[in-house]
């Protein structure tokens, strides 16, 4: 059984920049055991993370829709996991007004992080959380979750425009603030089509170039992700390849032998 000393010690092993900016997906069931359950998993994180941000997703994108357009800031539950849907409850967490695509945010900045997502059309604007992840040079931890879950790859695609990733139509949706103002916040979707059940793809060329690094939390495989080289590695061969997360078929050889080319030259 893991105790909370122990997961910090583990965090320190991961490389996570304590003063730095971390967003983490995660799956608390691989875990393991851990003393003290998912509170202690987020005791832990926030305690690592007292001197910067520590983020989780708080997506309620499964069931707000244009049947269900009301998006309540302060209450309406997450669709990703029992730690993000406790994180989003604890005292000092600030949760932004992106009606399916909030965040919460813990510690230095998190009200400035968090604000300004409801002004947004799209799941990740460039200038959404989403994009200052980048802007402050974030790490992702994805605990017991693979490539598929990481949401800041939509990111990516939608700031170098690669069609099809986005509705044409918007829904119209709603933010309810804890004061009961009420925010339109008329909404682009990601298409239907399961485009991130094919980010594995990328899984050996990011580890390659040094975009990310594997460890564990408890029993659970992490991927650490850095987003700047992350973004550098995705938007070039997403140039190369706009469709390249299109279909479940390994990376080709000519893709392969591009992206490695590319990179020697660069060297």
């Amino acid at each position: 059984m893991y105790t909370k000393e122990d997961l910090k010690r583990q965090l320190h092993e991961l490389g996570i920049d304590l003063k730095g900016t971390v967003l983490v997906h995660s799956s608390f069931k691989s875990m393991g055991e851990v003393e003290g359950g998912p509170d202690t998993v987020l005791d832990a994180l926030s305690e690592h993370m007292k001197d910067g941000l520590l983020v989780l997703p708080t997506h309620t994108w499964r069931y707000i829709n244009a049947d269900n357009p009301n998006f309540y800031v302060d209450s309406s539950p997450t669709n990703v996991g029992i730690l993000t849907e406790l994180f989003r409850q604890r005292e000092g967490v600030r949760r932004s007004w992106h009606p399916t695509h909030s965040v919460a945010a813990l510690g230095k900045d998190a009200t400035e992080f968090t604000r300004g997502d409801e002004q947004f059309d799209t799941p990740c604007a460039r200038g959404s959380a989403w994009g200052k992840l980048l802007d402050r040079k974030a790490q992702i931890m994805l605990v017991g979750v693979d490539l598929r879950r990481n949401t800041f790859i939509h990111g990516v695609e939608e700031w170098v425009d690669i069609p099809g990733r986005l509705t044409d139509s918007r829904e119209q949706l709603y933010t309810h603030l804890p004061d009961g103002t009420k925010i339109s916040v008329p909404s682009r979707r990601h298409t239907g089509v399961s485009w991130s059940e094919h980010f594995w793809k990328v899984d050996e060329v990011l580890q390659e170039t040094g975009a990310m690094h594997l460890g564990r939390l408890g029993d659970a495989e992490v991927r650490v992700c850095d987003t700047v080289k992350l973004t550098a590695v995705l938007t070039e061969m997403l140039a190369a390849d706009p469709e390249m997360f299109s279909d479940n078929e390994p990376l080709s050889d000519e893709m392969r032998y591009f992206f490695h080319e590319s990179t020697a030259q660069e060297e």
